[in-house]
């Protein structure tokens, strides 16, 4: 499918209008309602194969971000073949104690992947923590930058973003 017809699917899909406090703190009078294109399998599945392309090569992991990027991730992992790793927002004080399930991150090359980027604060907490434990990360990738550029957390933390869609590229279907 082509880029410009998906992006009109998503937003047809996820736009909604109101008022709207975002994760940042930051109250916005639109919101992309990432679960609406996580939930429609087809869409789901035009987006992961759409982002094959921005993976980076030398990637041997896709981290997904616990909530929204964990479909994301799955998918990708899907039409790339990479193994996925699901990252908690904390590690679990039971079960197996990890901040990551799933892949190992330790001394490899892991792409972080997230659904709706607005600061970016969640992907430089993440980042930093896997670092913590040996992951070496310098992309993150999403579905949807909220931004025309890579927020400046990212740029700070080293990390390159890779976006699906930016607000300039995510345009209402036309009639």
């Amino acid at each position: 499918m082509e880029l410009v017809e998906l992006g009109r699917r998503v937003y047809a899909s996820a736009h909604l209008t109101g008022s709207f406090v975002l994760r940042s703190g930051q109250t916005a009078g639109e919101y992309l309602d990432k679960y609406r294109f996580e939930a429609d399998p087809v869409l789901l599945d035009a987006i992961a194969e759409a982002m094959v392309a921005l993976v980076p090569a030398d990637t041997e992991v896709l981290a997904g971000l616990e909530m929204g990027g964990i479909p994301v991730v799955t998918a990708l992992g899907r039409h790339t073949g990479l193994p996925c790793a699901f990252v908690r927002k904390e590690a679990k004080a039971y079960g197996t104690r990890r901040l990551a399930e799933g892949a190992d991150t330790a001394g490899r090359r892991v792409t972080i992947v997230e659904d709706v980027v607005t600061t970016g604060g969640q992907i430089v907490l993440s980042t930093e923590e896997l670092r913590t434990q040996g992951a070496h990360i310098t992309n993150a990738l999403c579905v949807i930058n909220r931004n025309p550029t890579t927020p400046p957390p990212l740029t700070a933390a080293g990390l390159t973003l890779h976006a699906l869609f930016t607000p300039e590229t995510l345009t209402p279907p036309t009639n």
